[in-house]
Formats: structure tokens, sequence, C-alpha cells
């Protein structure tokens, strides 16, 4: 199959996946396509909203149509770095032996991923990063496709260990979750408080998403496309001479070379999902606010003036 036919086997693909999501998840297809971008880019992501969204509930749909082995793994003060990537135990033989922990699956859902200390927390972006791990000084290779989804509670930050800087850059896109729609609300609480049970049809195989992970890397871009995205993260550094006058005023920090890394692998991957053989600056456009949200920093005066993260992409991308 050339490439050309693949592109629009992978759209015909996209389209039925949004047939069968929307069986059990309503009215979140803003969501739904950063979180495919995000797997088809082979990038992470991180789901931040309030509870009771059905962020857990997105994921399990959304690994059961991809046909993916899924673990959820809920962050607690008290979870140790073994906890998640498995420990070594003395067998019969007395011999070592590595038995795996859930982070040895295709999908993995960190909840509350803020919940947890630092130690644990970089055990998880080691592997996110490395797409391996280590234990007694033995590597281990985690399964193909590898995805991490981890969510954060915007809201309650007693008790909790924000992502520093660094590990928060290893997330290709910060998805935001929101409340649904009025009517979007009324669908949801008639499904879900009645005994109709959807059956969800598996679109597409783990092996189809790894090619269709190479093919995306295939995709030719337009210098100048790939001009506009560095551009637009220079835009964002107050020291740099590209700067934005909003940035200038209110940011401390600015994204690095990662974010533009992530706008173009990002954009070739959102145009092949919309059957176009090559990305334009309107798909650069389309993922720029979730690559860069969380890769900008405001300083005090943003702050006390209300200015927030999205006003400053925003006044950019204008």
């Amino acid at each position: 199959m050339g490439d050309k036919e693949a592109v629009d086997k992978l759209k015909s693909s996209y389209e039925q996946f949004f047939n069968e999501i929307r069986k059990i998840i309503i009215g979140q297809d803003q969501v739904v396509e950063e979180v495919l971008v995000s797997i088809f880019s082979r990038g992470h992501c991180l789901l931040v909203g309030v509870p009771g969204l059905a962020k857990t509930l997105l994921v399990t749909t959304i690994s059961k149509i991809l046909g993916l082995d899924f673990k959820r793994i809920q962050f607690t003060p008290d979870l140790m770095p073994s906890d998640i990537i498995g420990t070594e135990i003395l067998d019969s033989n007395r011999q070592f032996k590595f038995v795996k922990g859930p982070l040895f699956a295709h999908m993995i859902l960190a909840d509350e991923i803020n919940r947890t200390p630092p130690k644990t927390q970089s055990a998880l972006l080691e592997a996110m990063q490395e797409k391996s791990v280590t234990s007694g000084g033995i590597r281990h290779i985690l399964p193909e496709p590898f995805f991490v989804l981890a969510t954060q509670n915007p809201i309650e930050q007693e008790g909790t260990y924000p992502l520093p800087e660094a590990q928060l850059d290893r997330f290709m896109l910060n998805i935001l979750l929101d409340y649904p729609a009025f009517e979007d609300e009324i669908t949801i609480v008639k499904r879900t408080t009645s005994d109709i049970e959807a059956t969800l049809n598996q679109v597409i195989s783990k092996e189809e998403i790894l090619f269709y992970q190479n093919l995306i890397r295939r995709v030719p871009v337009n210098h100048s496309v790939i001009e506009w995205a560095v551009n637009l993260t220079s835009k964002t550094r107050p020291t740099s001479p590209l700067v934005h006058p909003m940035a200038k005023e209110n940011l401390v920090w600015g994204a690095g070379p990662r974010a533009s890394q992530f706008l173009i692998i990002g954009a070739k991957t959102h145009a092949v999902l919309k059957g176009k053989y090559s990305p334009d600056i309107e798909d650069v456009r389309a993922i720029a606010p979730a690559i860069l949200r969380h890769r900008i920093i405001r300083n005090y005066k943003a702050e006390a003036r209300g200015i927030s993260v999205e006003d400053i992409i925003n006044e950019m991308l204008a």
C-alpha cells in the first residue's frame, strides 16, 4: 500500500473511530481529536479537568476502539516507583526474577499525577522518554505503541506535588476538559441513568497504529510551514529578538525547541487525520494552544492583571 492510499485509509478509520466513540462519549470531539493526534504522533498528553468529566471513561473507551492493553494507575502520596515499574523477587530456585508493574501496557492512565511525590513522578517520566524502565541494573523495554495519558485536577492543590517545568515539557499536549454543553449533558444523563449498554467495535489494530506512526514521520512539510511554527515558538521567548509584545510584557519564560518539534509532528498528524497529504499553517494553528499552554510561564504582573496563558496564546495566533 502506497503512502497516499494509507493516508486515505487512516482518514476513513478516523471517521469510523468517531462513530464508535460517540456511542459512549458525548460532545468532547476536540478532546478526542487531540488525544488521537498525540497517539499517532508518538506523544503523551496531560488531561486537565475537574472531577466527574469522564476522563477515565474517555481513555478506556479509546483503548477498546484501538485494541490496546489499558492500565489505570491511581497516583497517591504513598505510591513508590516499584509500584508502577515492577520489582525483583526471589523465585523458588532462589533466582531474582523481575515482576512487571502496571506500566507494561500500551495505554497508561496516570490518574492525578500531581498527587504523588517527585520520585515516583520521575520514574513514570523516564519511561515516557526512554520507552523502557531499569530495575536491578537491567533495562526492560516497554511494549509498542506506548502512550501515557496523565490527569490533573486544576482546583485542589492541597497535598499535591506540582510537576516541574522540565517534566511538563515531556508531555506533547496539555488538553483542557471543560463542562459539557447543556444539550450534551441532557444526553449524558439520559444514557447513564438507563439500562442501555453500547457495544464498541475495534476500528484499528496496534500493528496499524505503529504503521501509521511511521507513515506520519514520512509526510512532507513545506519549508514555510516549518518557518511559521519556529517563528511562533520564538514569539513566546521574552529574550528573543522575535518576541511578541504580549509575551515580552507578560511572560517570564517561553517555549523551548521541543515545542517547535511537536508543532510540526502534531500538524502532520492533524493533516493526515483530515485526509490531507501535507500540513499547512492552519494545521499548526489548530494544535498550537495544546502544545504551548504548559510551556510558557506568566510573570507576576500577568497574574495580578488576570491575564491567562490562553489570552497570551490567542493574541499570538491572532
